[in-house]
């Protein structure tokens, strides 16, 4: 097409033999430009095609990589579930069915008994609020040859029988060793002088914050060499058993005190001789975050502590030897 135009153009021009040639001439030129044009078209869609293909270096390729776009199928967790309840508030850890913490504010109106609330009344149960597949079941203690152990007691919860029986969802449970620790012997130290103590510092201190766990620490092996070894509970195996418990215990005094009483307790998940006193398992508070990967108290509060036990006496059924 582009040939017989610039032919005409010519033959508008030339005559006789010279015409000839001349046009011969041109038509070999014209045959020449529309070759060249038609291979310059095509290079630039080469050289376009060639651009869109080539990888993008990773340097400038970020902007695709949001979390939108990774975590389009999902977020994988770990997921640790806050269940806020009427007299106290966990965070459950879905790997080893176990709370992370359980955090109560205990005062005056918390502790005092509601008409009716009866602990016999209560019953242990697995929560409905943690998926199936995550939750810790009751089948899962029978012949464990452990306790279903309160981390928020039940007597914490004595103003209503609604949040009393909460305290028995298995959320607010860990595998406690039972005679020597946690269930009641003469002979032995027990974890409910360790929540009656609690309890016990409503009265000198208007509001009493107290935030209770279970804690795994590593154990030196014959090798000298420290080892992560706990028993887990279930078939199959599911509640995992801690080998410690803490317990780190806020005080104000009243409201408008601007200091707060501290002290933090780690105990083994062991029978404890009866003549062992509170004291020996006081530690600081930063030993049990560093074990436990958690933080207790806002840094404002840490500027404005005092030591709780410099002011009562960190100790259980006082008077005895």
């Amino acid at each position: 097409m582009l040939s017989t135009h610039i032919l005409s153009f010519l033959g508008g021009v030339c005559f006789g033999l010279l015409c000839i040639l001349w046009t011969e001439t041109a038509e070999q030129a014209a045959r020449q430009l529309v070759a060249r044009a038609a291979y310059g078209s095509l290079a630039m869609l080469a050289s376009k095609h060639s651009k869109a293909t080539t990888p993008v270096p990773k340097s400038t390729a970020t902007s695709r990589n949001t979390s939108e776009s990774i975590l389009q199928w999902g977020h994988p967790g770990p997921i640790s579930d806050d269940l806020l309840r009427d007299e106290y508030m966990a965070n459950f850890n879905r790997r080893d069915r176990l709370p992370n913490w359980v955090a109560e504010h205990l005062d005056i109106f918390s502790l005092t008994a509601g008409e009716g609330v009866d602990r016999s009344r209560s019953a242990f149960a697995a929560d409905p609020d943690i998926p199936t597949m995550f939750r810790a079941q009751l089948k899962d203690y029978i012949a464990s040859g452990f306790d279903r152990g309160h981390q928020a007691p039940a007597a914490d919860a004595v103003y209503t029988q609604e949040a009393m029986d909460q305290t028995f969802y298995l959320t607010n449970m860990a595998p406690q060793v039972g005679i020597g620790f946690n269930r009641h012997c003469k002979c032995s130290f027990n974890w409910a002088y360790v929540e009656e103590f609690v309890r016990d510092l409503v009265g000198p201190y208007t509001d009493v914050w107290v935030w209770t766990g279970p804690l795994f620490l590593p154990q030196k092996g014959v090798d000298n060499k420290f080892y992560m070894k706990y028993q887990v509970l279930g078939n199959p195996p599911s509640i995992a058993v801690p080998t410690h418990f803490y317990k780190v215990v806020l005080a104000q005094m009243n409201m408008t005190d601007t200091t707060y009483s501290t002290a933090a307790f780690l105990l083994p998940n062991q029978a404890i001789p009866i003549a062992t006193h509170l004291t020996q398992f006081k530690v600081a508070k930063e030993l049990i975050e560093r074990a436990s990967g958690l933080t207790f108290l806002t840094e404002k509060v840490t500027k404005m502590v005092r030591d709780l036990c410099t002011e009562v006496v960190c100790d259980i059924k006082p008077g005895r030897p």
